[in-house]
């Protein structure tokens, strides 16, 4: 196999959805996977030549988190490429999802309490396979459709083999940091649109709201400095082999500062040869 693709991550977060989604793009796909299969399938579908080179595997954790990531760790010696992709989603959500759903939460096995109790200790279990993901994909506020793109994104024919793709997000604090980014920089120091009153309604995606942003004069100093240490860490994101990167910025209400600054920054990041894809999170909200 040329590359295999493991999805984790907590029990309702989209795992089988996702699996389902790679299916469609065309990936083999062994769904809900005990941890302890994981090299035995491997071993089998390199042998087999039933499964193409792209195979995904849906993992459950459940008492055997634990073994998960060493697993990965030996399978990532006996493929030519292998990426961890990690589903995550917010406690709150989780719990109404298991709520509506009226299923019993597979971690339910390993310790008793309250749901929202059940949902915290499997966040803790899993926090190493989390720290070994290649890619987290928060879908907290993704419907179906939207995590189907977000798959797309990343795995669809030929998008894969991309040294690392790059994307660039804005989100306002006062609907959370994203739980899948991983740089994460501050905009509320800059002079808010939002107290002016013609700017108000608008976001940063216009040009009145982008211009006041942009011609602040700590806005040209902050963008200078943060591309050239983009400009610094990006190339050795990619010489350490990083699939996936996420530069996130935030404002208060993710409308008006942090689209500018987003919308900028990814010029400068296309301009560097990474051609990020952009997602403002709250700019409806």
């Amino acid at each position: 196999m040329s590359e295999v693709v493991v999805v984790a991550g907590m029990s309702g977060a989209g795992r089988s959805t996702a699996g389902n989604n790679l299916e469609d793009l065309g990936w083999f796909v062994m769904d809900n996977l005990p941890p302890a299969l994981i090299p035995k399938v491997a071993e089998l579908a390199d042998g087999s030549g039933t499964t193409g080179d792209r195979l995904a595997l849906v993992v459950g954790t459940g008492r055997q988190h634990e073994v998960v990531v060493p697993l990965i760790g030996d399978l990532r010696q006996q493929v030519e490429r292998l990426q961890l992709v990690f589903l995550d989603a917010s406690t709150e959500i989780l719990v109404r999802r298991y709520e509506s759903s009226r299923r019993r939460h597979p971690f339910e096995d390993v310790m008793s309490g309250t749901l929202t109790e059940v949902i915290e200790a499997e966040r803790q279990a899993l926090e190493p396979l989390r720290a070994e993901a290649d890619l987290v994909i928060d879908t907290t506020d993704l419907n179906v459709h939207q995590l189907r793109s977000r798959m797309e994104e990343a795995f669809s024919a030929g998008g894969s083999e991309t040294a690392m793709r790059t994307t660039v997000t804005s989100f306002g604090y006062k609907h959370g940091i994203p739980l899948d980014v991983d740089l994460v920089f501050d905009c509320r120091f800059l002079p808010n649109p939002h107290w002016v009153e013609e700017l108000q309604p608008q976001t940063g995606l216009d040009e009145a709201v982008a211009d006041y942003v942009l011609e602040q004069p700590v806005t040209g100093a902050f963008l200078a400095r943060l591309e050239r240490l983009l400009a610094l860490i990006l190339p050795f994101y990619v010489q350490e082999g990083k699939s996936y990167l996420t530069v996130a910025f935030g404002c208060t209400g993710g409308r008006h500062r942090s689209v500018a600054i987003a919308e900028k920054v990814a010029e400068a990041l296309d301009k560097l040869g990474h051609a990020p894809a952009i997602v403002h999170r709250d700019i409806d909200k």
